[in-house]
């Protein structure tokens, strides 16, 4: 791992969770893996302090653990989690347009606690629904509602159980029953939570009264459900393919290619080079009603999509009117180039950028295409051809990537640090407005407090918040930018293992 990944591993923890959290995971991210009391004398830090930060950690699925051959107990830090972080705005907005207000709370609250079981997350998500509807003035919601909705991000593989650190399989174990267990909701009783609250508080166990105060109910108890990252990068990856396609050929193709991934969502495995075979018959069928496509047009849009030079879609049999799949590696190569080439078309400009697709389109070049026959391959009967290797400038591109987002990341911290005071001023100043607006205070109140703030103050502040905002977007785009190179990269390592 690069010096400039785990820095932003570093400075994503302070953000999250602290100087104290900070201090702890420098150490795992120079030690790799270290056990307790290792960690505690390189960190400096209490005994006490630092399993307590352990303990935040792992139920944040951002350290693992596991016995070495002494059988001491070792932490590893998972830098992929802590650059994730960044994606959970993005995970709960993809919730709310997939399936709502409800889908967007349960993403929110499971990304916030980390593991938490399914009737205390259903619970928390109706309690913060009907508060928003009882002041909107609309009736309440049952439970039962936001229980759908938590299956419907269960059965399309959104959310999945947390496995057992102490249960340790071998992969010729893990079978189809036990990944399909992963995703299998139970049962959930509407108020079971609250009954056993009020009424077996004083009677029960210390230990059974932890549990119930957590929300467990009978029917979960003991079964934690987490983010499935990897579900919602392929969530992304499908949008970047229907993005490009859409921008190819047109609307319709997009909603056509869209269907097709749909049919594949919880059928093809993580990073597949190509997806499973869906029928032209399935593809018709499954196409959304409001886009009228007769079977006609249906299949010459599948064709004009075959024969594209992307290579997005192959057919591959004629059966059930024709049998088609998704390139996956094909579809990312060819992603993964565009931005390549939006790089070289801002640093180098356009000429650099023609003779950059020519190499691409034709594999290798020199100036007179051709080569020398002579067999000494002596400098001045000798050609040099020149290709482009698109992994290794992936790679390149990425770290360059990364660096320009700790540097985005630094710059923020910088401003926000150098504007602290003035930034807490400003808060405490809204504050002491709002509770004079419930309290019913005048309007000269009002205008006193905000005449606080000097007419130099208020343009700092407007100058902060507009850099604070930029480099936000910076982080964003960065972020899509380093989410499209690794998936690429990803794509290339599956194809290597598979030739292998």
């Amino acid at each position: 791992m690069s010096n400039c990944k785990s820095s932003i591993c570093s400075h994503l923890i302070k953000d999250h969770f602290g100087d104290l959290t900070q201090t702890v995971c420098d150490v795992l991210l120079q030690k790799c893996d270290c056990h307790l009391r290792q960690l505690t004398s390189e960190a400096k830090i209490p005994l006490d302090r630092v399993k307590h930060v352990l303990t935040v950690l792992i139920q944040n699925n951002l350290v693992t653990f596991q016995k070495n051959k002494r059988g001491q107990t070792e932490y590893t830090l998972d830098h992929d989690a802590i650059l994730w972080r960044n994606r959970i705005p993005h995970y709960i907005f993809c919730g709310k347009n997939l399936y709502g207000d409800a889908a967007e709370l349960l993403i929110e609250d499971i990304a916030h606690n980390g593991q938490i079981t399914m009737s205390t997350v259903v619970e928390n998500v109706t309690d913060k629904l009907n508060e928003a509807l009882e002041n909107a003035g609309h009736p309440k919601i049952g439970a039962s509602v936001v229980y759908e909705k938590f299956k419907a991000l269960a059965n399309t593989h959104f959310i999945k159980q947390c496995v057992n650190p102490l249960e340790t399989l071998c992969p010729e174990d893990i079978d189809e029953c036990a990944v399909a267990k992963l995703y299998t909701v139970p049962p959930f009783q509407p108020g079971n939570r609250k009954r056993k609250l009020a009424s077996d508080e004083e009677a029960q166990p210390v230990n059974k009264k932890i549990k119930t105060e957590a929300g467990a109910s009978a029917a979960d108890d003991h079964i934690y459900w987490t983010i499935n990252n990897n579900r919602f990068h392929r969530y992304f990856t499908d949008q970047l393919l229907i993005k490009a396609i859409r921008s190819k050929i047109d609307e319709r193709a997009g909603q056509i290619l869209q269907t097709i991934l749909r049919l594949n969502e919880v059928m093809t495995e993580d990073l597949a080079l190509t997806s499973n075979p869906v029928s032209f018959i399935e593809i018709f069928q499954a196409l959304p009603k409001d886009l009228q496509l007769s079977k006609q047009i249906c299949e010459q849009y599948l064709t004009v999509m075959a024969d594209d030079s992307t290579g997005f879609v192959n057919k591959i049999g004629d059966s059930g009117g024709g049998m088609y799949t998704i390139n996956m590696m094909k579809a990312m190569t060819t992603i993964c180039t565009a931005h390549v080439e939006s790089v070289i078309q801002e640093r180098f400009g356009s000429k650099s950028l023609r003779i950059f697709r020519v190499l691409i389109l034709k594999k290798h070049l020199e100036q007179k295409q051709e080569i020398s026959k002579t067999a000494d391959h002596a400098p001045a009967r000798s050609f040099y051809l020149f290709r482009v290797n698109l992994e290794q400038v992936a790679r390149m591109l990425l770290e360059h990537s990364m660096k320009a987002l700790m540097n985005t990341i630094v710059k923020r911290e910088m401003e926000t640090r150098e504007n602290r005071r003035l930034m807490e001023k400003e808060e405490r100043a809204e504050a002491i407005i709002a509770n004079l607006e419930r309290s019913g205070g005048d309007a000269e109140q009002k205008e006193e407090i905000l005449q606080s703030i000097t007419p130099a103050e208020k343009t700092q502040l407007k100058r902060v918040k507009h850099m604070i905002n930029m480099l936000d977007q910076c982080e964003l785009q960065l972020d899509e930018t380093i989410f499209v190179l690794e998936t690429y990269l990803q794509y290339c390592e599956t194809k290597l293992k598979t030739k292998r």
